[in-house]
């Protein structure tokens, strides 16, 4: 995923070290090694960024500047109620997907995370104003949850290709997962009765512990 300003190199080092990063990780990933791939010396990356850590902040910074711009522009475009405009955008990171996946494992990427959470608290607003019943959680505690959901399958994306017997990240594991998604989501498991039920059985339980 490419932005104008990508035939630049400053773009093709932050676009080299997405990739390294996402297969080596953090640690492992070098200096030296992300200016090879990328076509530069040591030194010119250096110029533009200054430090490992700086490149990595840049890569998250990119990914949030796709993000929103995915969304907003499904948004626009008439996206079918209820769907999800982060799901729809996180799917779109393509290559990237691999650096998502290990950054929020080895627990950083948190500008990403939160980005991404804006976006869903956007989202919940939006149905909210439609949703005839009170949530029982506030939009905030939704959205971080609904934004931890949608990354896991990226997060375990081995686990769930060995489930679905396809890559997850190809074209047909990529058909499935929403598929199954679909089925989920549009069955509840809980009716709403069942739902304030337990909702009172852990406010009491709350209450006296």
């Amino acid at each position: 995923m490419t932005e104008p300003e990508d035939l630049t190199a400053r773009a093709r080092i932050r676009d080299a070290a997405l990739l390294h990063f996402g297969e080596h990780g953090f640690e492992g990933a070098t200096i030296r090694a992300i200016a090879e791939a990328a076509g530069v010396s040591s030194g010119l990356l250096r110029h533009h960024y200054g430090s490992k850590q700086a490149l990595r902040e840049a890569c998250d910074e990119h990914l949030i500047r796709i993000v929103r711009r995915i969304a907003g522009d499904l948004r626009d475009g008439g996206l079918p109620t209820g769907h999800n405009p982060v799901a729809a955008a996180l799917g779109a990171l393509g290559p990237y997907r691999l650096y998502v996946a290990r950054a929020l494992a080895e627990g950083w990427a948190a500008p990403l995370f939160d980005g991404i959470a804006e976006l869903s608290e956007q989202w919940f607003e939006e149905l909210d104003e439609t949703r005839a019943d009170e949530p029982f959680a506030g939009r905030k505690a939704r959205a971080t949850v609904s934004t931890a959901m949608s990354l896991s399958v990226g997060v375990l994306h081995k686990h769930v290709s060995r489930g679905l017997g396809v890559d997850v990240f190809s074209p047909e594991g990529a058909h499935l997962l929403a598929l199954t998604l679909l089925d989920l989501y549009s069955h509840p498991v809980l009716t709403p009765e069942a739902a304030a039920e337990m909702r009172d059985t852990l406010a009491k339980s709350h209450e006296s512990g």
